[in-house]
């Protein structure tokens, strides 16, 4: 079995953030810089209050939530939210949308 050598030396952040981006099938990392930047903007003020993202890969998005109902209502809002963040990000949209409650 022969191993294939990697490339070990110094890499860029942004090469770096593209390949982990690629990998979880987002495409590159601006996708994610705007998902975390524009997130008000993606959301609108009142929901960015109270929600916030903490992870996106090609089958899901998790958010937090500060208290139940917002959970609530952000599962209701879920297809239309899922739809937005693939519209900021340019990239696949996420399969499903998984919400935690964090006091």
């Amino acid at each position: 079995m022969t191993r294939r050598r990697e490339d070990t030396g110094p890499r860029s952040l942004d090469a770096s953030l593209d390949r982990v981006s690629a990998q979880l099938g987002l495409g590159d990392s601006a996708g994610i810089g705007r998902l975390f930047s524009r997130w008000e903007e993606i959301v609108g003020p009142a929901v960015a209050a109270h929600v916030r993202p903490v992870r996106i890969d090609a089958s899901s998005l998790v958010v937090v939530v500060d208290h139940p109902a917002w959970a609530t209502q952000v599962r209701h809002l879920g297809e239309d939210l899922l739809d937005r963040v693939s519209e900021a990000t340019e990239g696949p949209r996420p399969a499903r949308l998984e919400v935690r409650v964090r006091r």
